[in-house]
């Protein structure tokens, strides 16, 4: 091989790889924004706290509009991360938290879970059967979160739901999720009842 078809062949090499690495940053996944706990994690979990809020064992379903998240915990490389423990934690449908700080005129429902926590499956699949959440003073309707897996630290975020886009905008945790990237990857379309929240961690 002579020196002009070498030069050529390592040339070549070289744009792969580099189009190989501008690739795969262009399709890495927006991991979805940390975000603070809040005050009202639950500072005494219910003895039920499967998948689904709405129903407390046997019992008659809380009060309010109820619908599903569901999603995967991803990679940023968007391989499922499998076994990760996700924690759901809201307000009731009347925008109170079973909580002993949360002083609300706002009436607390006995039959509403209030917390969930389930683990994700082989391809990084979770499920939450809920409520959608009422207002409450000074925040946009929202969910909180907790994951946890292999490879990457506890980490508290918030989704927010399409639907309130001038609640969302008035909101300032929403607003200092910065970028529209990162505000997209924090809301969620529940127009069918169903909302789908991939959770993508920076691992």
């Amino acid at each position: 091989m002579d020196m002009i078809s070498r030069r050529k062949l390592v040339a070549g090499a070289g744009a792969g790889i580099l189009a190989a690495g501008a690739s795969s940053v262009a399709n890495a996944l927006t991991v979805t924004p940390a975000q603070t706990p809040g005050p009202f994690f639950p500072d005494r979990l219910p003895a039920d706290s499967d998948f689904d809020l709405v129903r407390i064992g046997g019992g008659q379903e809380a009060a309010g509009e109820v619908i599903e998240i569901q999603g995967r915990v991803l990679g940023a490389d968007g391989r499922p991360l499998a076994d990760s423990v996700v924690e759901l934690w809201q307000a009731n449908a009347y925008g109170r938290y079973a909580h002993s700080r949360d002083q609300s005129a706002a009436p607390l429902d006995p039959n509403f879970q209030g917390y969930g926590v389930v683990r994700t499956d082989a391809a990084g699949n979770y499920r939450f059967r809920t409520i959608k959440p009422g207002l409450y003073t000074g925040r946009t309707r929202h969910l909180h979160f907790y994951v946890a897996g292999q490879g990457f630290e506890k980490t508290p975020m918030q989704m927010y739901f399409e639907g309130d886009a001038t609640d969302n905008t008035r909101d300032f945790l929403y607003a200092s999720l910065g970028s529209e990237a990162r505000q997209r990857a924090a809301t969620v379309d529940f127009s069918t009842g169903v909302g789908t929240f991939d959770i993508v961690m920076g691992v």
